[in-house]
């Protein structure tokens, strides 16, 4: 069984997008850049896990702001979580992102969220 952290979810996110589904959602708006993560019951698949063991670490995620569970939505990340995400994919599978998302797109996501400005005027980077 592995061992169940939030790196370690952030880690089979990435595995399940980038080389099982080839597919990466993304949502841009002014304050924030969101990925849309796997289910919880395909992060347990993949992770060959009960569903319920998953459910914990997700709920450690949404208090570290990393991301949010939204009814009918899913689960997505906030910037933060976008942050950690592109940093686990660039570090563990930097050749397939580039082929998936396109040269520069890392960079470009990166640099927007960097920038971002929430409507309060704070900056929402995770620094």
């Amino acid at each position: 069984m592995a061992s169940l952290d939030i790196p370690a979810l952030f880690h089979a996110a990435a595995e399940i997008l980038i080389r099982e589904d080839h597919s990466v959602s993304i949502e841009y708006s002014s304050e924030e850049v969101r990925i849309r993560f796997p289910t919880t019951r395909k992060l347990a698949r993949y992770l060959d896990v009960p569903h319920y063991y998953v459910l914990p670490v997700f709920s450690m995620m949404e208090e570290k702001h990393l991301v949010r569970r939204e009814e009918r939505v899913g689960i997505s990340t906030t910037s933060a979580g976008t942050m950690l995400f592109l940093k686990v994919v660039g570090e563990a599978m930097p050749d397939e992102a580039t082929a998936l998302l396109g040269e520069g797109t890392i960079d470009a996501i990166t640099a927007k969220i960097s920038s971002a400005v929430s409507p309060s005027g704070l900056r929402t980077s995770p620094d």
